[in-house]
């Protein structure tokens, strides 16, 4: 399934020109997706349609996907039914998103609506739910899940806990979103210490909580929560690879020309008969073995997260990469760099055969 990375925008805590302005800007950095806040509606039929369709036809002419997220309260605002989804047609929206489910069958007969809208579903519930819809043999094809944002500090989801409601979803072959977080102060309610799904993201940069999103093989969707994000950020999460792990590497200033090319031009996997105490990419070994390696900065114990390449002293293991997991000493390998801090919990989803590449940080 094709990844996308998406944005968030709020109509009613807004301006459109800004917000038009940053569908322009975030399109250039290749986001294709946008989630739309309905929740906070509260000024009638004929007022929301002004507000959201030009917005909505505006992303849409830059060739977004807008998602809707509703609630029932909002029905009753705007007096329609969830048997009737005209209104989100005549809007334009892609798709909606059910804050709220209901007994399943409900939801089953909404993938069945003529307009041909996603039904999105909340994912961050780990119970049966997707099960019951599914079970009323649901449409499929157009339906999403996606997970909750949590703008109090300490109320986003535990790790384990994300896992367990993704695969519910995955494992069906449902597409699926979830939140990170950028620097905006722009969201759905008064507070606001970030939008992000996962706890362990919130005080991480877009881009390294992006690449974790996606390493976990169970996110399809990577969407920003809060608005605005900063042109860098939008940058530094266009720039993520979405279908491998690129970890961002600081070079040892010792780092020769070679070692920096075999880092940084080549794709690396890991080695299929995998071992505990490095990441082992070999075949670079092979394409550089006539090429010079001098020994330096090896006597060093190395720490997890050390980049290292075999040196003139190691043989038939001469130029080889290796990432390292466990604490080790071994002066035939040199240190030519270390993966970003906030790229080291990616290691551990480099499994055997995992395609990964590097990239150095700027700046």
């Amino acid at each position: 399934m094709k990844r996308q990375l998406g944005i968030s925008v709020y109509p009613d805590h807004s301006d459109l020109d800004e917000d038009k302005a940053y569908l322009a800007l975030a399109q250039r950095y290749g986001f294709s997706r946008i989630f739309m806040s309905m929740l906070e509606v509260t000024e009638g039929k004929e007022k929301v349609q002004e507000k959201f369709k030009g917005l909505i036809e505006y992303g849409k002419s830059l060739g977004y996907e807008t998602i809707l997220d509703v609630a029932p309260s909002i029905f009753e605002e705007l007096q329609i039914s969830y048997d009737d989804l005209t209104f989100f047609h005549e809007l334009g929206a892609d798709g909606i998103r059910l804050d709220l489910g209901f007994d399943g069958n409900k939801e089953a007969m909404l993938t069945y609506n003529p307009f041909g809208l996603a039904i999105e579903l909340n994912m961050s519930n780990d119970v049966a739910y997707l099960d019951n819809i599914l079970t009323y043999q649901a449409n499929v094809p157009f339906l999403y899940g996606c997970h909750n944002f949590y703008p109090q500090e300490g109320t986003g989801l535990p790790y384990d806990f994300f896992l367990q409601c993704s695969r519910r979803f995955k494992e069906n072959g449902i597409r699926t979103a979830a939140f990170v977080t950028a620097s905006g102060q722009i969201g759905p309610w008064d507070i606001n210490d970030g939008l992000p799904t996962l706890e362990m993201h919130r005080h991480l940069p877009v881009d390294a909580a992006a690449k974790h999103l996606f390493a976990t093989g169970v996110i399809d969707d990577v969407i920003i929560g809060n608005a605005y994000a900063t042109e860098d950020e939008l940058a530094a999460m266009g720039n993520v690879d979405r279908y491998q792990t690129t970890f961002t590497i600081d070079f040892e200033a010792a780092a020769s020309d070679v070692e920096r090319k075999i880092v940084l031009s080549e794709q690396h996997y890991r080695r299929g008969d995998i071992t505990s105490r490095m990441i082992r990419s070999t075949e670079v070994r092979k394409k550089y073995k006539n090429e010079a390696n001098p020994a330096h900065d090896h006597l060093e114990t190395f720490q997890r997260g050390d980049v290292v390449i075999g040196n003139d002293g190691f043989g038939k293991y001469k130029n080889e990469l290796q990432v390292v997991l466990e604490p080790h000493t071994d002066d035939r390998k040199n240190k030519v760099g270390q993966i970003a801090e906030t790229d080291r919990l990616l290691l551990d989803f480099i499994h055997p055969w995992s395609k990964f590449r590097f990239t150095e940080r700027k700046g």
